[in-house]
């Protein structure tokens, strides 16, 4: 019989991760590696577990991602919206708990793209009289 698996896709700046809830122990594994060895940063590792925390889940699923694009905390933001719809898609009595903390809102701020005429996206040529 195959095992129960529930998917989520997060989305954050360039970063998209595809996130995997297996029923386990509470491993985490960024694109096969634990995520110890590839998050440098322990906040990055609590934002991924915001929302098992949330929903006191923390030791019940293993959360298996690939994640691409973006650096370190896009990154880490793409997988946290990915474990929320996860989870919801594993038990949606969670939703009530997941929205009230923000889990499940897409965070829509990116790059601002450079205009032409500009030096970046809103950074004029330097002005001068002569």
């Amino acid at each position: 019989m195959a095992q129960v698996q529930y998917y989520g896709t997060g989305r954050r700046k360039s970063s998209v991760a595809r996130v995997r809830l297996v029923p386990g122990s509470g491993k985490i594994i960024v694109n096969d590696v634990d995520a110890q060895e590839y998050f440098p940063h322990e906040t990055l590792r609590l934002v991924i577990n915001q929302p098992l925390e949330s929903t006191e889940t923390i030791g019940n699923y293993d959360v298996l991602a690939n994640v691409n694009g973006g650096g370190y905390t896009g990154q880490a933001g793409a997988i946290r919206l990915g474990v929320a719809r996860a989870l919801l898609e594993a038990d949606p009595d969670y939703r009530p708990t997941l929205k009230r903390a923000g889990f499940l809102t897409r965070d829509p701020r990116a790059k601002e793209r450079k205009k032409y005429g500009l030096k970046g996206a809103r950074r004029a040529p330097q002005f001068s009289k002569r």
